[in-house]
């Protein structure tokens, strides 16, 4: 697909005369304005790179450049100006991030090799994007599908709540999707270091004992420490640290220094874990949902509105099949047993491609106990994508 190139400046012109110089060559659009220039990229198709003026009426160069840096910052930036002092110069750098500097006139030579330029270097930013988005999620989801064979009926509630996360975040207008996909995937990730009869019980809606419940309490704190390492996660782990904090918490001074969006990440992952929990346990939706909005000091009383409005999914052909017709996207709807007693697929699980491999080997080794009720579902999985 060819780059496209928003060029704008105040003097119509000017604008003609780039259109007609350069519309054979390049993929380009104009505005007239600053502020024109920002609706456009509102209702349209992403650009490549944008080419601004300096001295514009309302809205400068550099002020616009600031602005699509914040709104979009894999657009490649340029500034032409008349203006060719250094003062000019260093401020739209310093603030708008300005990948070339041009002054006018621009001879037609000039122009175009900036502008190629500047699209290698989008290709160069998109490139380095879906590098993140296929290593680091991918790596991610492999992850959380280990720990789901490792430890069932904690980290499947992961792979469970994904897609409300997602929804509701992106409902909210929140930035950086994957983050909090990512942040569902991993909220139990702590568990890891507690014993099972813990999460069994808490899963059953057993009561726990004082140090049962306190160890239960630690698990988003062991979570983020096991987490912190990896580079670009701060905020997911600073959610998974946060998830089981009350949402009159967060008008305290302690929370003053913690992004807005990373605290509501932190108040979805409350409201949806313990409404996936709920669910787990058979109580109704509607039922969750009236109990959720009597508790408006520990859960957001927006999130709740948000998740009340989600639609259950529409009901999917049930069948019950031998070990060996289970197949990936397939979805548990009563707990899958070995014949030892040991829980291999808790109901409820979306069945990945691992556990396929770990139920056979279980049916090979120990026997399962057959036949297997699931629900027919997708083979592949959702996506979300990654901002860098």
């Amino acid at each position: 697909m060819t780059e496209r190139i928003l060029f704008v400046d105040d003097d119509p012109n000017i604008l003609q005369s780039i259109k007609r110089q350069f519309r054979k060559r390049f993929s380009l659009e104009v505005a007239e304005g600053g502020e024109q220039a920002l609706e456009l990229l509102k209702r349209t198709e992403p650009f490549a790179v944008i080419v601004t003026d300096m001295r514009m009426p309302g809205m400068n160069g550099v002020e616009l450049l600031g602005k699509v840096k914040d709104l979009y910052p894999e657009m490649v930036r340029l500034m032409l100006t008349g203006n060719a002092d250094q003062e000019t110069a260093m401020e739209a750098v310093n603030t708008g991030h300005v990948f070339r500097f041009l002054t006018k006139p621009c001879p037609p030579a000039t122009f175009i090799t900036a502008i190629a330029l500047a699209q290698r270097q989008h290709r160069l930013l998109t490139a380095e994007k879906e590098l993140l988005q296929q290593t680091l999620k991918g790596s991610i989801n492999v992850l959380s599908e280990l720990l789901s064979i490792a430890n069932p009926v904690a980290f499947s509630s992961g792979l469970r709540i994904k897609r409300f996360v997602v929804t509701i975040a992106a409902a909210l207008g929140l930035p950086g999707l994957w983050q909090y996909e990512i942040a569902a995937l991993m909220s139990q990730i702590g568990c890891v270091t507690l014993p099972a009869e813990i999460i069994n019980k808490v899963y059953s809606g057993q009561s726990l004992s004082p140090e049962e419940a306190e160890m239960y309490a630690n698990h988003p704190a062991i979570g983020a420490r096991l987490l912190e390492k990896i580079p670009r996660l701060e905020n997911v782990t600073t959610m998974i640290a946060l998830q089981q904090q009350p949402f009159e918490a967060y008008g305290e001074e302690a929370y003053g220094d913690i992004f807005e969006e990373v605290q509501t990440g932190a108040q979805i992952l409350k409201a949806v874990i313990e409404f996936d929990l709920q669910l787990f346990r058979g109580i109704r939706r509607s039922e969750i949902i009236k109990e959720l909005t009597k508790q408006r000091r520990v859960y957001n009383p927006s999130i709740v509105d948000q998740l009340a409005g989600l639609k259950a999914e529409p009901e999917k052909s049930i069948v019950t099949l031998p070990v060996k017709s289970i197949a990936p996207g397939m979805v548990a709807t009563e707990d899958v047993m070995a014949k030892n007693g040991v829980l291999v697929i808790p109901k409820g699980q979306k069945i990945t491609w691992p556990l396929v491999q770990g139920l056979k080997n279980f049916a090979r080794q120990v026997g399962i106990i057959e036949p297997i009720r699931v629900e027919l579902g997708q083979t592949s999985g959702e996506t979300t994508e990654i901002t860098t």
